[in-house]
C-alpha cells in the first residue's frame, strides 16, 4: 500500500516552513517531500519533521533566479553540478530521504545527452544507497529544461541500466507532456519509484483530468509498491479545508480523478 506525502514547498504556506511538518502529520500524511531544504540546516529540519519520513528532496538548483535549473545535462558545468549532488546527497542521507530528485538544467543537443549520461553514472556510483530521481518536466513552465519528454527519460534509463535511477512519474507535468496521463503510465510505470498527483489542469487539489486515482492506489496495492505517492499541488484554498482527496484514496471509499 502506498504512503502519502505532504509537498511541504506548496502545501500548508499559511504557516512557515518548519512548522509545515507538524501540521502535514496531524492532516493525515505519512511523510513529507521538501523540494529544496536548504535554507535551513538539516538538524532545523529534523527537529521539525519530529520523526515525520521524508519521501524526497531535490537537489540544489543553483541561482533559480538567473535562469539555473540544475546541472545535469549541462555541458561544462559538471564541477558545480558534483558539487550540487554532493550537497544533496548529504542533505538526503542526514533527512533520512527515501529518494533524491537529480535536476537535469537547461540544455539540449546530443553534447546534453552525453553530459546528462556521465553524470548520472558519476552520481550513482558516488551515492550507491541512495534512490535517484529523473523528472519530465513540461517547457511550457521550465523553459529549455533538458529532460521535457517521458519516453525521452525511459530510454536514457534503458540505456544506463542503473540499479537505483527510476522515473519520478509527476501526474501534472505528464498531463501538460503528452496529453493522456494513463498512457504514460502505462508505458512507463515499470520505470515509476516514486509518484506526485495534482489537478488537472490548474494544479489544484488532486481530482479531474481523467486519471483514477483511486485506481492507481489499488493497482499499486496488488504490485506491493512500497514508495510513495506525493501531493504536490497549489492548494485553492487552506490546505487544510481542500484534503477530502487524502482520505477517500487511504480508504479507496471512492472514486477520485475521473
Amino acid at each position: 500500500m502506498p504512503q502519502f506525502a505532504a509537498n511541504l514547498t506548496m502545501l500548508f504556506t499559511e504557516v512557515a516552513a518548519l512548522d509545515r511538518p507538524g501540521l502535514a502529520a496531524q492532516a493525515g500524511f505519512d511523510g513529507a517531500e521538501i523540494l529544496f531544504p536548504y535554507d535551513f540546516p538539516a538538524k532545523d529540519w529534523e527537529a521539525a519533521l519530529a520523526g515525520l519520513p521524508v519521501a524526497l528532496i531535490n537537489t540544489p538548483p543553483g541561482d533559480w533566479s538567473t535562469g539555473d535549473r540544475g546541472f545535469a545535462a549541462v555541458p561544462g558545468e559538471e564541477t558545480r553540478f558534483r558539487d550540487a549532488f554532493l550537497r544533496g546527497a548529504d542533505m538526503a542521507a542526514r533527512l533520512g530521504a527515501a529518494r533524491l530528485h537529480v535536476m537535469a538544467g537547461v540544455a539540449r543537443g546530443p553534447l546534453a545527452e552525453q553530459t546528462y549520461a556521465e553524470n548520472l553514472a558519476w552520481a550513482v556510483a558516488q551515492a550507491p544507497d541512495q534512490q535517484i530521481c529523473l523528472e519530465p518536466l513540461n517547457t511550457d513552465d521550465m523553459p529549455g529544461y533538458f529532460l521535457n519528454d517521458f519516453d525521452q527519460a525511459g530510454r536514457i534509463l534503458d540505456d544506463l541500466a542503473l540499479p537505483n535511477l527510476g522515473i519520478q512519474f509527476d501526474l501534472w507535468h505528464a498531463a501538460r507532456i503528452h496529453g493522456d496521463p494513463a498512457l504514460v503510465w502505462a508505458r512507463h510505470k515499470h520505470h515509476v519509484t516514486h509518484i506526485q498527483i495534482a489537478g488537472f489542469p490548474n494544479r489544484n487539489e488532486p481530482g479531474g483530468g481523467g486519471f483514477d486515482l483511486t485506481g492507481l492506489c489499488a493497482e499499486l496495492d496488488d504490485a506491493g509498491y512500497q514508495g510513495w505517492v506525493a501531493a504536490e499541488y497549489r492548494p485553492s484554498r487552506a490546505t487544510v479545508h481542500g484534503l477530502a482527496w487524502l482520505g477517500a484514496l487511504k480508504a479507496r471509499s471512492r472514486l477520485i480523478g475521473v
